[in-house]
């Protein structure tokens, strides 16, 4: 299959090295010829390292230019952080072509602004636009061109739009991920799985002192404390809350499977262990500058509180912590974060939503 990856982070080059291993023929898009130039040093190559050992995958291509990277993939992986959507998607919506599916993993409802970006440039006819709850890799790049992974995903859940091109959609995804995708509905059923969200605030706002005190932090490891825990807990049981309320039925991934041996959740049950045993994540982050602060604090608990007032209910733990986050970065985050109202979407009833989500009314 040919797979266009957009992004040079973590969970692009990932995709791009698992993906060339896998057979696909891929498409790296980087933004500068610089970083272009620097992959033809290697042969345009990803070296992955995992439990299993060292390999090398080659990408097909490597370019700067969005339309060449694009042209004739059946999928479009796009990993990139959301805070960068609005920037990205106006730039490659002139080049969507009917049959395509655009991955966003995970999305936070970006999926939405790149279908919103391809409707205006008038190529958004028979493209489908999805999201998922997670990276399907826990992973650090250590090198240029190298990438070391902990963990890949075993379940994604995955919501498409328009709904009524999911199923050619999760079959185009599921043949570049065999086995882990989950049909989830919408893609705001999809947005409601996120699980950085519930998994990053509290870690980050409640060891606040730790990660500006210390040269290196583990969030993961001395962070995660009994406290903090139960924070996660409440915070998890408000998005499902929503997500209820938003009429979408189990199962919802509660984030305790995750740390507990409950259903299998979206990582397997050795994920933690291997995230903590990597030391990977021992590290310094800036609260004002981190993805965990400007994608999941800001971006995505403005949009959780702005769906749970949609839907009428209170979610006073995730209002709480998205107001530090702002607090500490001197912002409001429900002004500055991607409420429903920054995608056109303020004063729209749950049932008006669910309707936009799938397609069936306009903005």
């Amino acid at each position: 299959m040919k797979i266009a990856v957009l992004g040079g982070g973590n969970g692009s080059l990932a995709a791009a090295g698992d993906f060339a291993l896998a057979g696909h023929d891929v498409r790296l898009w980087r933004r500068s010829e610089g970083d272009v130039a620097e992959h033809a040093k290697t042969g345009n190559t990803i070296t992955v390292r995992d439990a299993e050992g060292t390999r090398t995958g080659e990408m097909a291509l490597v370019t700067s230019d969005l339309a060449e990277a694009m042209k004739g993939a059946e999928l479009i992986l796009c990993p990139i952080p959301a805070h960068a959507h609005e920037d990205l998607a106006p730039k490659i919506a002139p080049f969507f072509e009917p049959g395509q599916v655009i991955y966003l993993p995970p999305g936070t409802l970006g999926s939405l602004i790149f279908a919103f970006a391809a409707e205006k440039a008038g190529t958004a006819v028979g493209v489908a636009f999805a999201e998922t709850g997670t990276l399907p890799w826990l992973v650090r790049k250590h090198g240029f061109s190298e990438v070391v992974v902990s963990t890949r995903a075993v379940r994604l859940p995955t919501g498409v739009y328009p709904l009524s091109l999911k199923d050619a959609a999760l079959k185009t995804i599921d043949a570049a991920f065999p086995g882990v995708i989950e049909d989830c509905g919408d893609v705001l059923s999809a947005a409601l799985m996120n699980a950085g969200p519930i998994i990053h605030p509290p870690l980050i706002i409640m060891n606040a002192g730790p990660l500006e005190h210390f040269e290196a932090w583990d969030i993961h490891n001395e962070g995660t404390q009994a406290s903090v825990r139960r924070t996660t807990d409440q915070l998890d049981a408000e998005r499902v809350a929503v997500r209820e309320a938003f009429g979408y039925g189990a199962p919802h991934f509660p984030l305790a499977d995750h740390y507990r041996d409950g259903e299998m959740w979206m990582y397997d049950r050795k994920s933690r262990a291997n995230l903590k045993d990597s030391g990977d994540w021992r590290e310094k982050i800036d609260l004002t500058a981190h993805r965990y602060m400007m994608e999941d604090t800001k971006l995505g608990l403005s949009l959780l509180v702005s769906m749970a007032d949609a839907a009428g209910i209170d979610v006073h733990v995730a209002r709480s912590l998205m107001t530090l986050g702002g607090a500490i970065n001197g912002e409001d985050f429900l002004e500055t974060g991607r409420p429903l109202a920054k995608l056109g979407l303020g004063g729209k009833t749950a049932e008006e939503l669910k309707s936009i989500a799938a397609g069936k009314v306009m903005a």
